[in-house]
């Protein structure tokens, strides 16, 4: 059955540590990943927020790096090409070993979040036990069964519903606001680029997801 997990790792077992420990601020989310094999991974790393001043020479200068390419620069983020060696194999494993495609991953205040689709539920199984034996701190939060996708429709992580869940509750969205978003972030333990990022991604994936057109409903003249 297929299953998709979410889960964390801390950045400190992962890649980029030294480069997060060097700009704390930053945020960096991969867009994609492609795995030649299990202990070397490429991804395509979008990094946004915090300070951009020789960012390139720092992820140089970072030993999880082995390769890094910068593929375009526009203002607020920059987005690159890497490849990451044996810090990275957790990553390599997923999607060499066991056919996983990874969804979403973002490193943000000390952690990774990760969201992995595994064609088989074995798989997660696998990566567990494969974390365990190789040192790595796997922390699953949600895990979705074929039952569960149609009340994933929205395409939310746990941390960006409980960030929308509680941006509602405390009046984040009422006129005038009751909490702003400084106060908001402190609620919720992360620092004001983390919630910022969150609820962006948030909100596209809750707009993206609203606004996707059945393909019954475009063939249907009624609402042409």
């Amino acid at each position: 059955m297929s299953t998709i997990a979410e889960f964390s790792i801390p950045t400190n077992e992962f890649a980029l540590c030294e480069t997060l420990e060097r700009r704390p601020d930053m945020v960096f989310e991969i867009d994609r990943v492609v795995a030649h094999e299990t202990t070397h991974v490429v991804p395509f790393v979008r990094a946004t927020y915090g300070e951009f001043d020789e960012l390139t020479e720092v992820l140089e200068a970072d030993p999880s790096v082995e390769e890094i390419e910068l593929l375009a620069e526009v203002e607020g983020e920059r987005f690159y090409r890497m490849v990451w060696g044996d810090t990275a194999q957790i990553i390599g494993y997923m999607v060499q070993g066991q056919g996983a495609t990874v969804q979403e991953a973002t490193a943000t205040d000390g952690e990774w979040h990760l969201r992995v689709f595994f064609p088989e539920r074995s798989g997660l199984s696998a990566t567990n036990k494969y974390a365990q034996e190789s040192g790595f701190t796997l922390d699953v939060t949600q895990i979705y069964g074929l039952d569960d996708l149609e009340e994933a429709q929205y395409n939310l992580t746990n941390h960006q519903y409980d960030t929308l869940t509680t941006a509602v509750e405390e009046g984040y969205y009422d006129v005038p606001r009751e909490v702003n978003a400084q106060e908001l972030a402190d609620q919720l333990g992360i620092s004001h680029q983390a919630l910022s990022e969150r609820m962006r991604r948030a909100t596209k994936s809750l707009v993206t997801s609203a606004l996707t057109v059945d393909e019954d409903e475009e063939s249907d003249p009624v609402n042409q």
